[in-house]
């Protein structure tokens, strides 16, 4: 029950690959340091390609990141997914939600 996050700066933008579980058992950990690399960059990408499971309180974690951009006027992006990522996001129809074609 482990996560892993790689960040990439290149000026204002911040790519995060992350590894691992995005559940109920990391979001407390995982909700502090998303919302720091957001606050710090003016655009963040996440890379979900290696996510093993996500759960609702994952995707609550990524709906607060695309909300706190929006409100905050940055850029939030969701450029790679497993299958395990598209499987929730699907089930829930939250395609539309995260910028991404309906499968």
């Amino acid at each position: 029950m482990d996560i892993t996050i790689t960040q990439e700066q290149a000026g204002s933008e911040c790519k995060l690959s992350l590894s691992g579980e995005m559940s109920i058992y990391t979001a407390a950990e995982l909700k502090p340091r998303l919302l720091a690399y957001l606050r710090d960059a003016q655009s963040l990408s996440m890379d979900l390609s290696e996510v093993s499971e996500l759960d609702t309180a994952g995707l609550q974690l990524l709906w607060l990141c695309q909300q706190d951009a929006a409100i905050t006027g940055k850029t939030f992006a969701i450029t790679g997914t497993s299958a395990a990522v598209m499987e929730s996001i699907t089930l829930l129809r939250l395609e539309a939600a995260f910028g991404m074609q309906p499968v």
